[in-house]
């Protein structure tokens, strides 16, 4: 059974940095491709980053050189690194796993639970 805990997320003034993790148990994928999504209020979900275990990150525009998406093998948990956090980011912000065999079949994968980042002054 794959699980996963996100941890991390609150309450920042813009300007500020958080990071959240997403701690994943019961992983067997040879391969796996783990993403960050938020959704604000009023808005569908939307991808912020992915990265693939052995490749490269991609990321949103809208957090493209402010955001940083991480992989850590050997504590199988996902980073995800933000600096420079304006308003436009408070959103509920979730972790995805998904296999390569997920991502041929078009299934959602797996999702965490969800945590809350709010950009305010």
């Amino acid at each position: 059974q794959v699980q996963l805990v996100q941890s991390g997320g609150g309450s920042v003034q813009p300007g500020g940095s958080l990071r959240l993790s997403c701690l994943v148990s019961g992983n067997a994928f040879r391969t796996l491709i783990m993403g960050w999504y938020r959704q604000a209020p009023g808005k569908q979900r939307e991808l912020v980053a992915d990265i693939r275990s052995g490749g490269s990150p991609n990321y949103a525009d809208s957090v493209k050189d402010r955001f940083t998406i991480s992989l850590d093998n050997a504590e199988n948990t996902s980073y995800l690194q933000m600096n420079s956090l304006e308003p436009e980011d408070t959103a509920v912000y979730y972790c995805n796993l998904k296999s390569l065999l997920i991502v041929a079949r078009g299934d959602p994968g797996y999702w965490g639970p969800g945590t809350q980042v709010t950009v305010s002054s």
